[in-house]
């Protein structure tokens, strides 16, 4: 009988990665509270929010993302791993490159940046004006007289 109400396959998945990161179930301590937000008498009679803590490396989790808390515990165990796994990773781990990339993009650029850029486009600028086609003098007629 599975402990999760999740495939066979996923909670397999699940019990091998926290065997490769020596993560054991006495390490972990689980306690369950009441969610928060939407959800009606569900949320507020039932305990369904789901709240780990790894005791060796002092990792929290809190998962509500379900109603139910059977899905909620294998969430949380879920999330769990991959905070553990980007913790002994650190900078290596996917998760922390991409919020890296994130933080690079939004980054205020430098006053040299910013003159760079606007040489370029005034450089731009003046190629453009060079390809448009000659202006009509105001002194010249359809005719050509």
């Amino acid at each position: 009988m599975s402990r999760f109400p999740v495939s066979a396959e996923k909670e397999r998945d699940l019990f091998e990665r926290l065997e490769r990161l020596g993560v054991h179930e006495e390490d972990i301590e689980e306690k369950f509270v009441r969610s928060q937000g939407h959800g009606g008498q569900n949320v507020n009679k039932t305990s369904t929010c789901v709240v780990l803590r790894h005791l060796p490396t002092g990792v929290m989790v809190k998962c509500q993302a379900e109603r139910s808390q059977g899905l909620n515990r294998f969430h949380a165990r879920r999330i769990l791993v991959d905070k553990i796994d980007e913790k002994i990773r650190g900078e290596l781990s996917a998760r922390q490159q991409k919020i890296e990339k994130i933080r690079r993009q939004k980054r205020k650029r430098s006053k040299r940046a910013k003159e760079k850029m606007l040489v370029a486009k005034h450089h731009q600028a003046k190629k453009k004006v060079l390809r448009a086609s000659p202006r009509k003098s105001p002194d010249w007629d359809e005719s050509g007289e």
